[in-house]
């Protein structure tokens, strides 16, 4: 009889080396580029650890590296791993854990027990999506229960005033003050005692952070830029366009105009405003696709938008279908129309809409998956957010509150 073969350990010391000389390489980076206090962890340094953190930047694994000095190994979405040859290189060097977007994964649970098994550390961002707004997003209870599986110390990770530095919407940094620590270690033997209830709550509250205060200035002469990523509400006209340019921020419809502060205050420059910070609006917004009669745009759609369409091969490449195609977004659809060529994805149908980075939007339908990518002033939350409200309304479940993020 053949032996069985060994599986492949996931762990290799080139981690540990390639970690080693990346702590030197971006130190330096991330303290010029963020004017980031990270602290060192105080902490036994050779056990592994479950590090959840808060997700603000898109350097933030980077902090957490930086704080443990070790070989981490970071869940990452299928957009990572579609990339071709880049994609490759990324799993050789650092071997990050793969994991579906707004599905459940049971392959990448069982990667993160392997992992653990092995003695290496796992570094999870909860909320799944930087936050928009400035307040720590919702996360999924399932985090609790895998916390328990894993048995290993939770390492809270706070990462904060990422959201004045640079907003998810934005794509300059601005110069203000950040800090990163560990506030916590929740031990195995406490996670025991634990309900998976009771868990939660306690990572909740640890990684809650809310950026809605003008606690520090944050400099930058294009403070609002790109802000239309996250917003398409106007309080005094509805659903609506708006344009961004320096600090300046503006809806195309009635022309109104806002200004985006260095401590993150808004500033209405011609009459009345009803929100003070980005986090009021985003909430408003909300509110406002909530109680929206999204039915009433079968026929005439709520945007149109332009954009390139691939399909994920997902991890291991994309591929191009349409260029600048014509993306109309209805109360119960997307539609893309690229020339001769016209796709519709009928929200009933659809397993999931997502945001991916900044503005990229993921359409999972009929088991692929579809990527718009506009330019950088597309919105793709608009997206998302009218989809999870159709499917909400679908389920009989007309009041609930989530909308996708």
């Amino acid at each position: 009889m053949s032996k069985k073969k060994k599986p492949k350990k996931w762990i290799k010391f080139r981690h540990r080396v390639v970690t080693a000389l990346a702590y030197i390489v971006l130190y330096p980076i991330a303290k010029l580029k963020y004017n980031i206090k990270i602290e060192k962890f105080s902490g036994d340094r050779k056990r592994a650890y479950l590090i959840l953190l808060n997700h603000q930047t898109p350097f933030d694994q980077f902090f957490v590296g930086m704080t443990f000095k070790k070989a981490i190994y970071y869940l990452a979405t299928e957009d990572l791993f579609s990339m071709g040859f880049v994609s490759s290189l990324i799993r050789w060097v650092v071997a990050p854990i793969p994991i579906r977007k707004q599905t459940t994964d049971i392959t990448a649970v069982m990667n993160c027990i392997r992992v653990a098994k092995e003695g290496g550390s796992i570094c999870i961002a909860p909320e799944g999506n930087r936050t928009y707004s400035g307040q720590t997003e919702y996360m999924n209870p399932s985090i609790a229960a895998l916390a328990k599986k894993l048995n290993l110390p939770v390492a809270i990770y706070r990462i904060e005033g990422g959201y004045g530095a640079e907003p998810r919407w934005s794509d300059c940094v601005r110069k203000g003050k950040m800090r990163a620590f560990v506030s916590e270690i929740i031990e195995p033997e406490e996670i025991k005692e634990m309900t998976n209830e009771e868990l939660f709550e306690r990572i909740e509250k640890g990684l809650y952070v809310n950026e809605a205060v003008a606690d520090c200035e944050f400099k930058s002469k294009k403070r609002a830029e790109y802000l239309e990523r996250a917003i398409y509400v106007c309080p005094h006209c509805g659903l609506a366009k708006w344009e961004s340019s320096g600090n300046k921020f503006r809806c195309t419809k009635c022309g109104k105009e806002i200004t985006y502060c260095e401590n993150k205050m808004l500033k209405c420059e011609n009459g009345d405003f009803p929100f003070t910070f980005v986090l009021d609006w985003y909430n408003y917004q909300k509110d406002f696709v909530n109680s929206l009669d999204i039915m009433a745009y079968k026929t005439e759609p709520m945007f149109a938008d332009k954009a390139n369409v691939s399909e994920v091969i997902v991890f291991k490449r994309k591929e191009k279908m349409l260029e600048n195609a014509e993306i109309l977004l209805f109360g119960d659809r997307i539609e893309i129309n690229g020339g001769k060529e016209k796709i519709i994805f009928p929200f009933e149908k659809a397993d999931a809409v997502t945001v991916l980075g900044r503005n990229k939007c993921n359409i999972y339908f009929g088991g692929r998956v579809y990527q718009l990518k506009g330019d950088k002033r597309f919105n793709a939350l608009k997206y998302v957010n009218i989809y999870n409200r159709c499917k909400n309304i679908l389920k009989g479940e007309e009041n609930e509150q989530f909308l996708g993020l």
